[in-house]
């Protein structure tokens, strides 16, 4: 099943499948699965330990609705570098800060791109002013307050044919 070929993953239909039903809903269990791809609930959990030990599958993740929590601000911010070589020193520091829910390295106008989520515009300054400033490399900033998410899905792995 997940033979390495040319240093990629060789993962047939059925891996894909067990991907795609488990993204779609992670709580279905492993006996219902293996009766939707008519093979047993041991195979759909030898499968899936597989895809977990080659790193493919990492945990599953609850989904919550952040606003009911009380998060009402999500921000992206571009972040610019004094040097791309920072970049690792940088993602560092930034890890550390909890409301990063999200960092990319890219290509464009910014080095970096960090989604995070906040409480209120009280907090979003706090970490704006008081954490992101103090950390050396980065030359400066810009934020972007997000109005309404329109929509956030997976990735379809397996589509039926």
């Amino acid at each position: 099943m997940n033979d390495k070929i040319n240093g990629k993953l060789n993962l047939d239909k059925l891996d894909l499948q067990i991907i795609s039903a488990m993204m779609a809903n992670a709580e279905i269990s492993y006996a219902e699965l293996g009766k939707k791809l008519f093979v047993s609930g041991g195979t759909i959990h030898v499968r899936i330990k597989k895809l977990q030990e080659s790193n493919i599958v990492r945990g599953t993740k609850l989904n919550v609705d952040l606003k009911l929590l009380g998060y009402d601000v999500i921000a992206f911010i571009g972040i610019y570098l004094e040097k791309s070589s920072l970049y690792d020193s940088v993602a560092k520091e930034l890890r550390r800060i909890t409301e990063i829910v999200r960092l990319n390295y890219t290509t464009g106008n910014y080095s970096m791109f960090a989604e995070i989520v906040c409480k209120d515009i009280n907090q979003l300054r706090f970490v704006l002013h008081d954490e992101l400033q103090k950390i050396k490399g980065i030359e400066r900033t810009e934020t972007f307050i997000s109005l309404e998410e329109s929509f956030d899905r997976n990735v379809q792995v397996f589509q039926e044919t």
